[in-house]
């Protein structure tokens, strides 16, 4: 099978889909692996790494397409690259479609275009094998970019996390504790804050607490406690969604209002909408904005600043399902595979996926 290796075209996007040694795996499967110049440079790979592994180097992103049966990257394609896709091709990516515009779900549909969301991959147990690796990235990020953006010279209100001996650390308080959210509140628990974790699910409650040996406070996550929660931290981090939907908001504009100025929101679930009413995307190179007096970081592609750990975690965790898709083909490996099968999107010019349809079919006319 012929895979491409699209160099990313969003601003400060550094990872890759595909490292050199995850390349050799797939040619020495007997598959052409067609690279763009230059697509494995922000993770420090060179094409000439690509090239010893056995990839082709390819010199522009519109031939990684043509050339590709299989097309993998990390983000969600640009409106170019929807314009590039071939006839019946499938295409792996983290598309968060519940969030995305209708043209670009229309643009897969009448291509039909098998695509299958990195995000919605998920195993029989509910774990997602391929964005489990960059939740757990992004979660572990979180105290440094808390760090840096409390900082009066960043415009936050000048607190450190672990506070010292006679002031009292900051207050974080972490809305969902699934991956993100755990691994987000080990990471600050650590750097000496108090945590305090909120979910709906009871059981994750005891995961967390668990987790962390008790040392993290937990509370239900009803609307009474997230107002209480939200009005005296320090740093408030949304992390609930839902594979294949929109995020849910549950910090209202009102709940923003309610905070300390100069707190800090890190909505993490910004790629699905956001958790919160007040945020909008950024970006690495412009990461915050000020509304209601609340600093607010909404950057959807957190890890790619740390590119390198995180195209090699990702690319471990893809093998598996490119090897799949490459020696059997695409149908056989969608009929054999369920936790593959989970992750389509839209194939033969529909929506397969149940969540999306329920909620973006009206305006598609579906």
């Amino acid at each position: 099978m012929d895979i491409g290796v699209p160099k990313e075209l969003r601003d400060m996007e550094f990872r890759v889909a595909v490292t050199p040694a995850i390349a050799q795996a797939l040619v020495e499967h007997g598959h052409h692996v067609y690279v763009e110049h230059d697509a494995g440079k922000g993770s420090g790979f060179t094409d000439l790494e690509y090239e010893k592994a056995g990839a082709r180097i390819v010199f522009s992103t519109e031939e990684a397409y043509l050339r590709a049966d299989l097309l993998v990257k990390v983000a969600r394609p640009t409106p170019q690259e929807f314009e590039w896709m071939r006839e019946g091709q499938t295409v792996m990516a983290f598309f968060h479609l519940a969030s995305a515009r209708v043209d670009k779900i229309l643009h897969l549909l009448r291509r039909e275009v098998t695509a299958v969301g990195l995000e919605l991959i998920q195993r029989d147990d509910g774990c997602s094998p391929t964005l489990r690796p960059m939740s757990e990235l992004a979660g572990g990020m979180l105290p440094y970019v808390a760090s840096r953006f409390l900082q009066n010279d960043h415009g936050g209100k000048g607190i450190f996390l672990g506070g010292v001996a006679g002031v009292p650390p900051a207050q974080v308080v972490i809305i969902g504790a699934g991956t993100v959210g755990c691994c987000a509140a080990k990471a600050f628990e650590r750097a000496g804050a108090t945590v305090h974790v909120l979910d709906n699910d009871i059981r994750k409650l005891r995961n967390a607490i668990d987790m962390l040996d008790g040392r993290v406070i937990t509370m239900l996550a009803h609307p009474a406690n997230i107002r209480k929660a939200v009005s005296f931290a320090d740093v408030v981090v949304t992390a609930a969604r839902e594979p294949g939907k929109r995020a849910p908001i549950i910090v209202t504009r009102e709940m923003v209002k309610s905070m300390r100025r100069r707190s800090l929101i890190i909505d993490v679930a910004v790629d699905e909408g956001g958790n919160v009413e007040t945020s909008r995307p950024t970006s690495h190179r412009n990461p915050v904005f000020m509304e209601e007096g609340v600093m607010h970081y909404c950057v959807p592609n957190i890890t790619s600043v740390v590119a390198r750990t995180a195209t090699h975690a990702l690319s471990n965790a893809l093998l598996p399902f490119l090897l799949e898709i490459a020696d059997q083909g695409i149908d056989a490996a969608l009929e054999k595979d369920t936790s593959l099968a989970r992750g389509v999107y839209t194939r033969g010019g529909h929506i397969v996926n149940k969540d999306l349809a329920a909620q973006r079919g009206k305006e598609l006319q579906l």
